[in-house]
């Protein structure tokens, strides 16, 4: 106690991000202590050889410009493993090819709805830049795939095939397809490219194996001398990621990123202290949550990362 001193930040000369981060670590001030204390986990973890690297997010952040960031954190080959959501496939996908726009959070929703335009937040997602677009690119993947004789496919090898067959290089499944980073999507159904996928198979023989994910994530963990994980946001992409290595007693590091409250007992809100009790984090883990809006924090986290891998 009472052994470092809170310092003023200092901007007498150009400041770059890692340095405005490095700032912040003796700046404190609430959340951004915990920010600095986030990239000096998630560092630590990716420079851990022996750490199997989780990366768990949830889809509507792939609507924004930080798709952008998480496909340069799998580009760079920071993270082992992805766990998401059926959003993920769905934005990044359409984004590939068709343009979303900036909006606001207070619009007029019934004329929107009207003129086919529908919102996310505050971005606008136009019904020609998402359902028609993705009907038109899933149906012909299935088509080729269920010709080729692959009929029966997990959510990781259906990602995998996307990233290789629709995606471009903007894309987060084309760099994890690129870099053989497995993507998991437990609820794969939860969305347009799920919807297609069910839509596909009422004539044709064609099946989802989830169970082939199970299989997969149980060796990932059960081999891991280490695992680690960034969470960002809630819901079952989080679950799915802490479920499975509760089985190896527990994430050696974690870092959370959320805007949700525990006090409801929701799993998006709970803490990482709460996972200890499941056994999901472990006891000795290096953890912390940073309470914020990820289309903000992620980029300065990921830029500060960069910056500092980069000079190892």
């Amino acid at each position: 106690m009472l052994k470092e001193t809170v310092k003023d930040y200092d901007f007498s000369k150009c400041v770059s991000v890692d340095e405005l981060v490095l700032q912040m670590e003796e700046a404190w001030g609430f959340t951004a202590g915990k920010l600095a204390l986030g990239v000096k986990t998630l560092e630590k973890m990716i420079n851990d050889d022996k750490c199997v690297k989780f990366l768990s997010f949830t889809g509507n952040l792939v609507a924004t410009g930080t798709r952008g960031v998480l496909k340069e954190v799998v580009k760079r080959k920071l993270v082992d493993v992805i766990i998401t959501t059926c959003g993920t496939l769905d934005h990044d996908i359409a984004r590939c090819w068709k343009n979303y726009y900036k909006g606001s959070f207070i619009m007029n929703d019934a004329m929107l709805h009207k003129k086919g335009i529908n919102r996310l937040g505050n971005v606008l997602v136009p019904s020609d830049s998402y359902g028609v677009i993705i009907e038109q690119k899933m149906q012909k993947l299935l088509e080729s795939l269920w010709k080729e004789g692959k009929k029966n496919v997990s959510s990781s090898q259906l990602c995998k095939e996307i990233g290789q067959r629709i995606c471009n290089e903007s894309s987060i499944l084309y760099w994890a397809t690129e870099n053989g980073i497995p993507i998991y999507v437990p609820g794969i159904t939860d969305g347009a490219v799920g919807y297609q996928t069910w839509l596909f198979s009422q004539d044709h023989d064609f099946k989802l194996d989830l169970l082939k994910d199970s299989g997969e994530l149980n060796d990932a963990v059960f081999t891991a001398k280490k695992t680690g994980a960034l969470i960002v946001g809630g819901g079952i992409s989080k679950h799915h990621t802490i479920w499975w290595n509760q089985f190896r007693n527990g994430l050696d590091y974690a870092v959370y990123v959320s805007t949700a409250t525990e006090w409801d007992g929701s799993l998006s809100g709970a803490r990482p202290r709460e996972a200890v009790s499941w056994g999901k984090i472990s006891e000795k883990a290096k953890r912390i949550m940073i309470e914020g809006d990820a289309s903000l924090i992620l980029p300065i986290i990921v830029s500060s990362l960069i910056t500092r891998l980069g000079r190892a």
